[in-house]
């Protein structure tokens, strides 16, 4: 497999781990980015840009992300924080007055980022089209009742997040939050990032699709611990209910869905975008920088740590961000970012000044590190002094 790119001196475990993925662990398509100090260091892409196809991946092309979708989504509440226009500190239901049904009204907007807001399920599912419909999704969790008292206690809002997010910026600006990073997040810093793809870029993205299982290398966990497989098996539980509020699964190819502003799961990047949109978040690109130092040290500093109600592990969160820990290991102990389900993940760790960026068109089982990622996290540590 050729990996196609560059990598400054000092990186090359950075390359050399990318094309161990595509021997070893069965990568069908990817590319990785590194920042370091707001400077690209690494440059990678290589294999096919379908999951199902043989058409090379071309430098530009693009693909759906999923969870890592989040990170970006909370930037946009974090930067209207900044601006006054959002208070952290109030309730939800101060901009959104529906959602304060069934006890939610102490539900504040910092428990939404930090997956404490006791919605992570919904009691009747959406269909794709109802997920997509702003309006009804809305009316929906905002009519949900709580499965815990918001605020003590978290669990992944594994797509109730999108809702939650999505609803507070249209309250608070009138806009959708796709609209708003296109204008206040991608335009300025020049990323190919998209919620809610635009017709006239879909040409430059690839098929996705699941990827079997390769031989076991030595790197790879294959069986979840007990409790967790016994979670996402059961349909009554709040796991399984977490992920499935949208059923049936969306076609993640299909062209309405990816049309879509789901800020939980559907934004689509390149590895360098996504890496760039995390310097820039962490620190300053070509005179860009999204947030001041001290709402970003808010958003790292842990707001839920513990036992996650849905995810049956460990899990530490920030505002709107995974930190380094078991379930999510990143660089280091202030690194912070979001993995998406099944491959890829982007993050910073501003003790080192480095930005990752990782996507790929073959989603696995994974949830919150996926061996392949791991794999090139562990390349770009090994790269550093």
């Amino acid at each position: 497999m050729d990996a196609h790119g560059v990598v400054a001196e000092g990186f090359e475990p950075v390359r050399e781990a990318f094309v161990r993925n595509f021997e070893k662990l069965g990568e069908h398509g990817a590319a990785v980015a590194v920042y370091r100090d707001g400077r690209k260091v690494v440059d990678l892409w290589g294999g096919a840009r379908d999951v199902d196809g043989a058409e090379p991946w071309e430098h530009g092309t693009a693909q759906i992300v999923r969870s890592a979708t989040k990170g970006v989504a909370a930037a946009v509440l974090l930067m209207l924080a900044e601006r006054g226009e959002l208070d952290l500190d109030a309730p939800v239901g101060h901009y959104w007055p529906e959602f304060k049904a069934h006890g939610k009204e102490r539900a504040l907007v910092r428990h939404v980022l930090a997956h404490r807001a006791g919605v992570p399920a919904l009691d009747r599912p959406l269909t794709p089209a109802e997920a997509a419909d702003p309006d009804h999704a809305a009316r929906v969790v905002a009519a949900q009742a709580p499965a815990w008292e918001p605020g003590t206690d978290h669990g992944y809002h594994a797509q109730t997040y999108g809702w939650l997010t999505g609803e507070l910026v249209r309250r608070v600006t009138g806009r959708s939050i796709g609209a708003w990073i296109a204008d206040g997040i991608a335009g300025p810093l020049g990323l190919d990032l998209w919620l809610g793809l635009p017709e006239a870029q879909a040409h430059r993205v690839g098929r996705v699709g699941p990827l079997g299982t390769p031989a076991q290398d030595g790197t790879l966990r294959v069986r979840p611990k007990r409790a967790v497989a016994e979670a996402y098996a059961d349909p009554g539980s709040l796991t399984r209910r977490a992920f499935a509020a949208i059923t049936p699964l969306p076609d993640e190819n299909d062209p309405a869905y990816r049309a879509a502003v789901l800020p939980a799961s559907n934004g689509i990047a390149t590895a360098e975008s996504l890496a760039r949109f995390y310097a820039a978040l962490s620190g300053e690109v070509d005179g860009v920088r999204l947030v001041a130092p001290r709402t970003l040290e808010e958003a790292r500093a842990e707001a839920s740590a513990g036992p996650d109600r849905v995810l049956v592990v460990t899990t530490r969160f920030g505002l709107g961000y995974m930190l380094h820990g078991s379930a999510s290991p990143l660089l280091g102990p202030g690194s912070f970012g979001h993995p998406g389900r099944g491959g890829s993940l982007g993050f910073a760790d501003p003790g080192s000044g480095i930005a990752f960026g990782y996507v790929t068109n073959g989603f696995r089982t994974s949830v919150t590190a996926d061996p392949r990622a791991q794999a090139l996290v562990r390349a770009v540590r090994a790269s550093l002094p």
